[in-house]
């Protein structure tokens, strides 16, 4: 039996998987989490075998929540679901440890699938989503995006340093490659750049 905790806002979508996904395969569903806050909790009051996240969230999204589950239990296999998933955020996922992309627009019996598949040990990433990073034209590096992506969250720049665990120079000098390669005129815009593009 594969132990699972959902966590998704949408509140149908997240009890329509909790009925579906047992009849699936050998599912139990431990715990249901509807931000990215009481995923966390859930999680670690929990220990599934493999945590079933919505990217998008109100509050704390699911990359957030990932970054912190991560920290506090590295071993847990996590599945994220996703209506469209840009080049910057799968990226950013798989450098987190996410194992599995899939579209929320799946079929129960292939999220199951690949329930098993990533219990097993194993990647899965949807091929759309997949075929979104290959076509990824970024100039930008990984760094650079990050300072970007803390940029528009309004952070300062001893925030994003602090943050980032980097020297505030750096940052800076970040901030500068990003402005130069996407030709704008400060941080702000650097950052909005990339996100109308969707590189972050």
């Amino acid at each position: 039996m594969i132990r699972i905790v959902l966590a998704d806002d949408e509140a149908l979508l997240r009890s329509a998987l909790a009925s579906l996904l047992p009849l699936k395969a050998d599912i139990e569903v431990v715990g249901e989490a509807a931000d990215g806050a009481a995923a966390i909790d859930v999680v670690m009051e929990h220990e599934p075998d493999v945590l079933v996240i919505d990217l998008e969230m109100p509050g704390m999204d699911g990359l957030d929540a990932v970054e912190v589950i991560r920290r506090r239990r590295p071993e847990q296999v996590i599945l994220m679901l996703t209506r469209h998933a840009r080049p910057g955020v799968l990226r950013r996922a798989l450098k987190l440890g996410v194992s599995g992309f899939v579209s929320k627009a799946a079929h129960p019996a292939l999220i199951a699938e690949v329930i098993e598949t990533l219990h097993a040990g194993r990647r899965w990433i949807d091929p759309e989503i997949s075929a979104l990073a290959v076509l990824d034209d970024s100039p930008l590096t990984d760094r650079e995006l990050d300072v970007l992506r803390e940029t528009l969250e309004g952070s300062s720049v001893a925030e994003i340093a602090a943050r980032l665990h980097l020297a505030e120079g750096t940052v800076r000098n970040y901030l500068s490659n990003a402005m130069h390669k996407t030709q704008t005129r400060n941080r702000r815009e650097a950052a909005r750049y990339a996100r109308a593009r969707e590189w972050l």
